[in-house]
């Protein structure tokens, strides 16, 4: 086996001009996807929708959030878990932002941390958010598509709300790696991250061992399943286990896209994919309740599984 430096995401390219459904490029482009989230349940996604400047500008804003006073940054809570600001845990802190495609909630979110209004960055982060929503809906169009259940394509695109989680992550200071987030595995459906260009994220392959994610080019995202797309599917995807690492003086600033259930909605794997050779992994269950399970958890190793594994 080569070293942990060899080994890479599966890179697909999103920025074709006209990728349209039933064309020879999104019939390719699928493939891939399939292949990639059943091998790694991960990729990294090339999609030039969402210009440079947009990002630098965007990050920039990030950036500038984190340094505001940390008592105005815990004005914004949540009582879910993950959502509002959470923080500053050692090398981490995060602001979680409810249904980030609506602009009257992120205009919401905005006066709290900044009573004077802050245009700039709510029209940046509305502009992001719509093009990498239009990344996340191609994507899941493409699983359930290559899953042979398009019956539920609506019922699906209609069930999801979107979470976006901004995240920094200090530089330790020195060269020895040290934990900016321990390993775990998300518990929504897909998640869409864009970083600054600090790395520190690694994945997990299923013999265990750590791809460093080093993004190929500045117009990549790494698209990572969750938990309850891997209960949705039956197992048909995996969900790997992620950490971030970080070494050296630079901060590391990550946007995650979190689609995720909307309130009450059940998750119950289509009937398609409950067969003799791939028996019923886990009973209907709603992801909210799941994440209140989480919460009061001493372990979340097997979570899933032990919340609701048949």
């Amino acid at each position: 086996m080569g070293s942990e430096t060899e080994l890479k995401l599966p890179i697909i390219d999103f920025s074709i001009e006209y990728l349209e459904s039933n064309s020879d490029q999104w019939e390719s482009v699928k493939s891939q996807v399939h292949k990639a989230l059943v091998e790694y349940g991960c990729f990294e996604a090339v999609f030039d929708k969402v210009p440079l400047d947009l990002r630098k500008a965007i990050f920039l804003e990030v950036e500038e959030l984190f340094d505001l006073p940390l008592q105005t940054k815990q004005r914004v809570v949540s009582s879910k878990p993950y959502h509002g600001y959470v923080g500053p845990l050692q090398l981490y802190e995060s602001m979680g932002i409810d249904d980030v495609d609506v602009h009257d909630k992120v205009e919401s979110l905005i006066k709290i941390l900044w009573p004077q209004g802050k245009p700039g960055f709510s029209k940046n982060l509305q502009s992001f958010t719509e093009q990498v929503t239009r990344l996340d809906q191609i994507i899941r169009k493409m699983i359930l598509e290559s899953l042979g259940i398009e019956k539920y394509m609506d019922e699906h695109m209609n069930s999801t709300n979107y979470l976006a989680r901004l995240m920094k992550y200090q530089g330790p200071q020195t060269n020895e790696a040290k934990v900016g987030i321990r390993e775990h595995t998300d518990k929504n459906i897909l998640t869409t991250l864009c970083q600054n260009q600090i790395d520190g994220l690694e994945v997990q392959t299923k013999s265990g061992e750590w791809i460093k994610c080093k993004p190929s080019t500045p117009n990549s995202f790494v698209v990572v399943t969750g938990d309850t797309l891997y209960a949705w599917t039956n197992g048909r995807v995996h969900t790997p286990a992620h950490r971030v690492m970080m070494s050296g003086n630079e901060t590391r600033f990550s946007i995650g896209l979190f689609t995720v259930p909307k309130p009450g909605f059940i998750i119950k794997a289509p009937d398609e994919l409950v067969t003799e050779e791939h028996p019923l992994l886990f009973k209907p269950f709603v992801q909210s309740e799941f994440m209140k399970f989480l919460r009061s958890s001493e372990s979340t190793k097997n979570a899933l599984k032990v919340y609701c594994g048949v």
